[in-house]
């Protein structure tokens, strides 16, 4: 990784945008970021950092904090800006942090959210690509390209000697975290947790495996209750040794008792069975007697009952008897109750069809009013012909209407046809100009809107030249103030540095020593020193005077710049003023544009109006085309229906005169033929009921008397004295149908009671003492109680002895599941406790992420003794140590031995010196193995913080010449100190200047200097 270029903008202490020359910087291998204490040189590290991984380095990382400029004028981005190459990539970050910034609209201030972009460089096209302007994209992409995290990077690449100087004294717990930090050793720490966790899971399974032993242990001790085995039950907790033999033998005792009193047990069932059976039988006696004795005393008193009704059963039987006699004279007494309501009926009809006759024929016979009707009939068959012409004398006059109606809506549709198309060519001609007048305003718009596009850009143009003509004449002003502020600060400068350089006799003089050599003639003796005269300045006040004349220079320049800007943008503008203007015309003034503009703007708008009205104005030519069409073919078709309507009218004329002759000689004296048939057909009606009616009551008189003599005849074979004796006698047959039950019934209570006293087993059993079934009922249920209580202690026995035998099951089962998980904690626990540094197998109690960084720490410390052993002229090595410290456990232990005395000793008893280039040497080192485990990335750019005050000055040319080494691996280092003597050593020089309007940077490479 280098670094090319770096931007800061409104960022720490640099108020305005601060550009630094890394290239030119590296050239030399050696460089010093140097200024005085607050100027911001540890910033420049923080953008760095920032622009690489968006944020600085966790010490100056606070919470809340604001990375934006409090010199950072309003309206100016926080930005950071650094170009650099990894690997064979040339990569531009550019990162804004989330900042305040005044709002667009209104008062006050809103928060602008972080942007990041990458960019990349084509060696091919000479372009810069655009990558990525997501966050994690950029973050993921760059923390893979340099292959380290944040605080890697800021371990290996910007060298805290503070941070390096507490690693060398710190203990091993301290020195962990750190190397756990930059060599990520997070998955040997996951192993020990994973393996720690293994443990804690297969404890936790053996543990639960012993409680459900034990659980199955506790569920065996409750289904033995009762036995010997019950009163001693296993005793334990999980994890116990033992625990699962204990268990086991428990439940084999058990289960021995438990078959031992099922046995007993069974015993006593069958005793308990034979005497439920005897009980029995005795209580079945005892029922079957006392039964048959219940069932003779019962047959007695039936026999009673039916003695006492017998004269009822006599009755009902006479009753029987006589309705079956009257059923033969049934069928006479219904033929008589029809012909009688038939009678009554035909006498009430004929009467009503005698009232609506008239009165002389009220009284006539059936044969007259058929030959008055035969009559009438003939006279309606004589209307028939007259009906015909009636109704088609009524179609003839509502056809002769519909031809009227129709014939004068004829006439009007012609009327208003030749109406219309008188008017026709005047409606078509001015619809074919309105067509061609909005085709027309169509191209006008179209060449208007080609010339109004050019005079907007040239207003716009005009409005840009006035404006940026103001501006010029305003940066003239400035340039002018500019040019006489720099001249009197370069007359100032002069002045100072002419006063200065006529008393630098004396200034060298005031630093002679007596018996050190003289600057200038190198002698030590000083016989008269010249003396300081006034008006005298020093280096300072010229500095100071030089820094204003150099910052003037830049106000100028900035200023020249400024006019220079302007003024091309200002041609520019007047150049796109004048586009399209004849040569050598004058500049045309906004108003002048402004009018045009509004003038050409007016009118487009007026022509694409009235061009929106062309289709409008083509679709009303097309319909008024279409509706000539339409009233000429109109036309034509009335004209053919009149002249077929006047034929038509003329025969139904004709037709009609014909009609009214044959109505004429049909209505007769009635006011139509219709009303005089009416008539006819109502009479012949009445006569043909009257005379239907008189029929049907002469033939139901007839039968009515056929009726009564078969009554009387039926009545007087049956045996009964009057039809009406025989009707009184008749039953009906629910009647029938319950005395008959009822008849039946007593007849089947004496043949049931008979047979009851007639069985020999009742007889028998009446003459013998009365039974007793509820003492044999008592006895036979202590029987069952003592049964149940057997059978209860039996099914007791075997489910106990199931229990058990189910439970000794599952404990095997369980005991034979626990086995392999016992052997794999007893696996995993070892290793757990070999990897935590708690087994005695660990004799150096080194957990396993200790382990990895012992071997680091190695590796460190083997880099870091090539570059000590160089600056403490061959005086210190550093060595690892895994030995154990007091009870802390071992793995990280840093010693330095030392070539003079052969002695090994802690880091911790070096001096102040010593302690920076140990902590240097060790930084170095780190930087080259942390490299090598993110997989190779060369790191061509390094910085180291501070430190080099503490050194003398052999010292310091060794640790120079170390760092100077650097290059021969292609690297440029740069060390940030304030230390004076640094200065002089180091040409190539970053120097960070602060003020009140802000800090700012200079570059020095040899005697040249660049401010940015």
């Amino acid at each position: 990784m280098r670094l090319h270029h770096l931007e800061i903008t409104a960022f720490g202490p640099f108020g305005t945008t601060q550009r630094i020359d890394f290239d030119a910087l590296s050239s030399a291998g050696l460089f010093l970021l140097h200024g005085p204490t607050g100027a911001g040189k540890t910033s420049v590290l923080d953008a760095v950092c920032f622009a690489l991984y968006g944020s600085v380095p966790g010490v100056r990382q606070t919470p809340g904090g604001s990375l934006r400029s409090d010199h950072a004028p309003l309206g100016t981005y926080t930005e950071v800006l650094l170009e650099l190459t990894v690997g064979d990539r040339r990569l531009e970050i550019t990162r804004r942090p989330a900042q305040q910034r005044p709002k667009k609209r209104g008062g006050g201030f809103t928060t602008e959210k972080a942007q990041t972009w990458l960019r990349e460089y084509d060696p091919a096209t000479g372009e810069w690509a655009g990558l990525s302007r997501s966050h994690q994209e950029i973050g993921e992409e760059i923390t893979q390209l340099l292959g380290m995290s944040r605080e890697q990077f800021c371990q290996v690449v910007l060298l805290p000697q503070g941070d390096f100087a507490r690693f060398l004294r710190a203990d091993a717990e301290a020195r962990g975290k750190l190397l756990g930090r930059l060599f990520d050793t997070r998955r040997f720490a996951a192993v020990e947790e994973r393996l720690a966790e293994l443990r804690r899971t297969a404890k936790e399974q053996v543990e639960d495996g012993d409680a459900r032993l034990l659980a199955l242990a506790h569920r065996m001790t409750q289904a033995a209750g009762g036995l010997d085995a019950a009163r001693t039950p296993v005793e334990g907790r999980p994890g116990d040794p033992g625990l699962a033999d204990s268990v086991l033998t428990w439940a084999a005792v058990a289960r021995t008792e438990a078959r031992e009193a099922l046995d007993v047990a069974d015993v006593r069932l069958n005793a308990a069975e034979a005497a439920r059976d005897a009980a029995r039988a005795a209580l079945d006696a005892e029922n079957d007697l006392a039964a048959r004795q219940a069932r003779h005393a019962d047959a007695l008193r039936r026999r009673e009952r039916l003695t006492e009704q017998v004269p009822e059963r006599d009755r009902l039987q006479d009753a029987l008897d006589r309705g079956l006699k009257a059923d033969r004279v049934a069928p006479a007494l219904g033929l008589r109750r029809d012909a009688e309501r038939e009678h009554a009926a035909a006498h009430t009809a004929r009467e009503r069809a005698r009232a609506l006759l008239p009165p002389d024929l009220a009284e006539a016979g059936a044969e007259h009013l058929s030959a008055l009707e035969h009559r009438l009939r003939e006279e309606l068959g004589g209307l028939d012909a007259a009906r015909r012409a009636e109704r088609r004398a009524a179609a003839v006059a509502e056809e002769r209407f519909v031809l009227a109606r129709e014939a004068r809506a004829d006439e009007d549709a012609l009327r208003d046809a030749a109406d219309w198309l008188a008017g026709w060519e005047a409606r078509r001609t001015a619809l074919a100009e309105r067509v061609e007048v909005a085709r027309d305003a169509a191209a006008r718009a179209e060449h208007l809107a080609g010339r109004l596009e050019p005079a907007r850009r040239r207003l716009a143009a005009a409005r840009r030249r006035d404006s940026l003509a103001q501006a010029a004449r305003a940066a003239e002003t400035r340039l002018a103030e500019a040019r006489e502020r720099r001249n009197a600060a370069h007359e100032s400068w002069l002045d100072v540095k002419s006063r200065r350089l006529e008393g630098i006799a004396a200034e060298l003089a005031a630093a002679l020593t007596p018996g050190d050599p003289c600057q200038v003639c190198g002698s030590t003796d000083h016989p008269a020193p010249a003396r300081t005269t006034a008006g005298h300045v020093d280096r300072a006040t010229e500095d100071a005077a030089y820094a204003a004349y150099t910052r003037a220079e830049e106000a100028r320049t900035a200023a020249e710049r400024e006019l220079a800007v302007t003024r091309e943008s200002w041609s520019a503008a007047r150049t796109e003023v004048l586009t399209g203007t004849e040569p050598g015309a004058s500049d045309p003034e906004v108003g002048e544009l402004a009018r045009e503009v509004e003038e050409l703007a007016r009118l487009h708008a007026e022509a694409h109006a009235l061009a929106g009205q062309t289709h409008g104005a083509r679709e009303a030519l097309a319909r008024a085309e279409r509706e000539h069409e339409e009233r000429v073919g109109a036309q034509r078709e009335a004209e053919r229906r009149v002249a077929a309507r006047t034929s038509r009218r003329e025969a139904l004329e004709r037709e009609q005169a014909a009609l009214d002759e044959e109505l004429a000689r049909g209505r007769g004296a009635f006011a139509s033929v219709a009303e005089h048939a009416t008539r006819l057909e109502r009479r012949i009606a009445l006569l043909v009921d009257a005379a239907g009616a008189v029929r049907a009551a002469e033939l139901a008189a007839q039968r009515l008397k056929e009726a009564d003599d078969r009554l009387a005849d039926a009545a007087y074979r049956a045996g009964f004295a009057t039809p009406a004796e025989a009707a009184g006698a008749l039953l009906g047959e629910g009647e029938r149908r319950d005395l008959q039950q009822r008849v039946d019934a007593w007849r089947a209570e004496a043949a049931a009671v008979a047979d009851r006293l007639a069985e020999p087993g009742t007889a028998e059993a009446a003459a013998r003492p009365p039974a007793d079934p509820a003492a044999a009922a008592a006895a036979h249920t202590a029987a069952e109680r003592a049964l149940r209580e057997a059978d209860s202690a039996l099914a007791a026995a075997r489910e106990r002895v199931a229990g058990l035998a189910g439970l000794s099951r599952q404990a095997v089962t369980e005991v034979r599941r626990l086995g392999p998980l016992r052997e794999e904690y007893d696996r995993v626990a070892r290793l757990a406790a070999l990897t935590a540094g708690t087994s005695a197998e660990n004799e150096r109690r080194m957990r396993l992420e200790s382990y990895v960084l012992a071997a680091r720490l190695e590796q460190v410390a083997a880099a870091a003794s090539a570059r000590l052993q160089r600056m403490s002229s061959g005086r210190y090595t550093l060595v690892h140590s895994d030995a154990r410290s007091g009870g802390k456990r071992s793995g990280l232990g840093l010693h330095v031995v030392d070539a003079w005395t052969g002695n090994e000793r802690d880091t911790a008893t070096l001096s102040g010196g010593e302690t920076f280039f140990a902590s240097l040497a060790l930084a170095l080192g780190l930087a080259d193995v942390v490299t090598d485990e993110a997989g190779g990335v060369r790191l061509d750019t390094l910085f180291i913080d501070e430190g080099f005050g503490s050194l003398d000055e052999q010292t310091l040319d060794e640790v120079l010449d170390v760092l100077d080494s650097l290059r021969e691996r292609d690297r440029s280092v740069g060390i940030v100190s304030h230390v004076g003597d640094l200065r002089r050593r180091i040409p190539a020089q970053l120097e960070v200047v602060k003020g009140r309007q802000g800090s700012a940077v200079r570059l020095r490479t040899g005697g040249d200097a660049l401010s940015g």
